[in-house]
């Protein structure tokens, strides 16, 4: 694909692809994969529905034109065999840096062997540090202290500058801000919080559960005084802030009560083949069967460059105003 902007009917350029490589996850988290509705009985993608690391690795060739950078999600992505491979594979066919979002308790297996392959930038998901509270958001079989050993585990392998994020839900979990940018001031770490979204249909959002992102850094800057920092990218969700005191930084995802859909910049690939063009989409476009029909690199282009150029999704500037279907996708489905 060629080199110069991809541009939607908005004028927005494709920038940033977010692979998922399963549907699976070891958390249940509350706003997420609910353990009533992703019980034992739930049923997954079958395997052989899943492109394997080769079509992941040809889609994201074919785009590396356009890409700034590729991030590999989930569900959870290190429950995916051998997820080390498909890094280094992406490293040698498309030549972009590699990002990762996690839960983090696979970590202290992985972290080295995801280094080694070549991975640049982690993101560990993080909601908070009081265990009682940490069961309650992830109702997971793990502790606070496997994902903080996991946080070890990359830094041992060399990831100096972590991404530690954290959705704050009100009533939930938002007694946790202040401990976590505690734990955090001085780390080198960016602890990121995001607004509690209405991704799906099952984690019964509603719009006063949402803890904003001016009350998180009101609170924080009480304590820890911040002020105002730029964008790196103009495309980059978090708005950023950095402590007075030289303390480092955090950052808030604003995206209920700031929306920045002018700015968005994602492309969104299932793990069973499905382009989407909005976290919040409730159709896609399917590559898996012209990736296994024999659809040459030409034809695949020709099918993403029609996706982005149709696209207007402005799900988060129009919550208001749209009616959708009581049936959404899942973000465990889409990719985080």
């Amino acid at each position: 694909m060629s080199s110069s902007p991809l541009l939607d009917t908005l004028g927005r350029p494709l920038r940033d692809l977010r692979v998922s490589v399963t549907d699976r996850c070891n958390f249940r988290c509350r706003y997420c994969m609910p353990r009533e509705r992703f019980g034992k009985d739930h049923a997954f993608l079958p395997r052989a529905e899943l492109l394997t690391f080769e079509e992941l690795a040809r889609v994201v060739a074919l785009l590396k034109g356009a890409l700034r950078k590729v991030r590999l999600t989930g569900g959870e992505p290190l429950l995916r065999k051998d997820l080390p491979e498909l890094v280094a594979l992406l490293q040698a066919n498309a030549q972009l840096p590699v990002a990762l979002t996690t839960n983090g308790v696979l970590l202290p297996k992985l972290a080295a062997a995801l280094a080694q392959a070549g991975l640049e930038r982690l993101t560990v998901s993080l909601d908070a540090l009081e265990p009682a509270v940490f069961q309650a958001v992830t109702d997971a079989d793990y502790a606070v202290a496997d994902v903080l050993r996991g946080i070890e585990a990359a830094e041992r392998a060399g990831f100096t500058r972590l991404k530690i994020n954290c959705v704050v839900r009100r009533g939930l979990n938002e007694s946790q801000i202040l401990p976590l940018a505690r734990r955090f001031h001085g780390s080198g770490h960016v602890l990121r919080f995001i607004e509690y979204m209405d991704v799906g249909s099952t984690n019964g959002w509603r719009s006063e559960q949402v803890f904003s992102a001016a009350e998180i850094v009101e609170r924080i800057d009480r304590e820890l005084p911040l002020e105002p920092a730029a964008r790196s990218q103009r495309s980059d969700v978090a708005e950023r802030y950095t402590y007075r005191d030289g303390g480092g930084e955090i950052g808030v995802i604003a995206s209920v009560t700031k929306p920045f859909c002018g700015d968005c910049s994602r492309l969104r690939l299932s793990a069973d083949g499905q382009l989407f063009t909005c976290l919040f989409a409730v159709t896609g476009t399917d590559l898996r069967r012209p990736l296994r029909s024999g659809a040459s690199d030409v034809e695949l282009g020709h099918i993403v460059r029609r996706v982005w150029e149709q696209r207007a999704d402005r799900y988060s500037e129009q919550r208001e105003q749209l009616v959708l279907p009581k049936r959404k996708l899942e973000m465990s489905y889409l990719g985080g």
